[in-house]
């Protein structure tokens, strides 16, 4: 018997439903949900299975989870509407907003670094402890008193938890507050509830719990076997990549209350499936008389950055600011989609010329870095529904 898949998809987005049912099916999926927008109307709404990875109490709509590195690309927002207003040069050195980030040659290091992953600042010499990461004030820190790994502005490779401390010390810097803050006012509440960076304590009954699962390759596709770099530079304690992901050592908790209240613009957002598709729709488009990113700004944060071999993650990747654009290893809707995965299974994203917004998330984290295959088939799905 399968799954019983709850919500609405409108007329020709049939296939999207299809697709989401067959996760549960023959993917391993325990409990998800998606949402899809098109022009600024909602078309899908779908969510299943359990609320908690090793539960049985149902998903519902309005249950959240932690989407990890999906995370990034809700944060880029920020720093671009601060560019928006005038109040954020992105060709200026980070440390004409921040003095103590100018320390071990750093002072060439633009804000525009920061987004599109050349700042060559993906690590830590000393990571933090968990203890440690629960300061809000901490990281930014730690990143203000690190040399970099290459040349600021040479080179490009995935800066996975080092993004957050760097995108909030600048906003804080900026704005006299926290990314988390600044999200909760300007993006979140004029969205409507479905997106939170430092979970309050009043939503923390809508959020499940996460964790690993396995499942089946997608009949059809083959298998994609990694390359030896790159299973070797994740094996390697003394890589860049592996020293990337270990910014924080032992990584925390993804399920503890302390972790998911202190917001880390890189790594523990939390999100519903329509949050994140809501503020995707909301940047290239108006929803319900919101509208966030005008024209200039989402050609500004699409427009390609950096692209090629990706110095943390040992494959190609293409970044604008702050999100990463379609191909290589984050394929999504067409050549003019930007947005971000989330390290196991969440995804969000927009693509301007089909008018879509989408998201994806879920309680359990496969072994995927970017294009998880349950995210991929609805993907496909949303690709046929639209003719691409």
């Amino acid at each position: 018997m399968g799954v019983e898949v709850h919500g609405t998809v409108a007329e020709g987005f049939e296939p999207v439903g299809e697709a989401f049912a067959g996760n549960f099916e023959r993917l391993g999926e325990r409990g998800a949900a998606v949402a899809v927008y098109r022009d600024g109307r909602r078309v899908v709404d779908l969510w299943a299975g359990v609320k908690d990875v090793d539960g049985a109490e149902p998903w519902e709509r309005g249950t959240a989870q932690l989407v990890r590195s999906a995370t990034k690309g809700v944060a880029a927002a920020v720093p671009l509407l601060l560019h928006q207003d005038g109040e954020l040069d992105l060709d200026a050195p980070v440390g004409h907003y921040w003095p103590e980030f100018k320390a071990r040659g750093k002072e060439g290091v633009l804000v525009r670094h920061l987004l599109n992953h050349r700042a060559g600042l993906p690590l830590l010499d000393r990571p933090l402890t968990p203890r440690e990461a629960l300061d809000p004030l901490r990281g930014a820190e730690a990143i203000a008193a690190q040399a970099p790994v290459w040349e600021p502005g040479t080179d490009h490779g995935y800066h996975a938890l080092t993004y957050g401390w760097l995108l909030d010390g600048l906003v804080r810097r900026v704005t006299g507050r926290g990314a988390g803050a600044w999200i909760a006012e300007r993006i979140a509440a004029p969205l409507g509830p479905g997106f939170w960076l430092g979970l309050p304590d009043a939503e923390a009954g809508r959020v499940g719990r996460v964790g690993p699962v396995e499942g089946p390759q997608p009949s059809g596709v083959p298998r994609a076997r990694p390359k030896r770099s790159v299973t070797e530079a994740y094996a390697d304690p003394a890589s860049v990549t592996r020293r990337a992901f270990a910014a924080i050592d032992p990584f925390p908790d993804h399920n503890d209350p302390e972790f998911r209240a202190v917001p880390n613009p890189a790594a523990n957002g939390i999100a519903t499936a329509d949050g994140l598709a809501r503020f995707y729709a909301a940047l290239i488009g108006r929803v319900d008389g919101v509208r966030l990113f005008d024209p200039a700004t989402v050609a500004r944060a699409r427009a390609e950055e950096s692209a090629g071999p990706d110095r943390v993650l040992v494959v190609g990747t293409r970044f604008g600011l702050g999100y990463m654009l379609h191909g290589g290893a984050s394929p999504f809707l067409g050549p003019g989609s930007f947005g971000h995965p989330g390290r196991g299974g969440s995804l969000g994203f927009a693509d301007p010329e089909a008018g879509i917004a989408f998201g994806y998330v879920t309680n359990g984290f496969r072994r995927t870095v970017t294009a998880d295959p349950r995210a991929q088939a609805l993907v496909r799905a949303v690709r046929s529904a639209v003719g691409g």
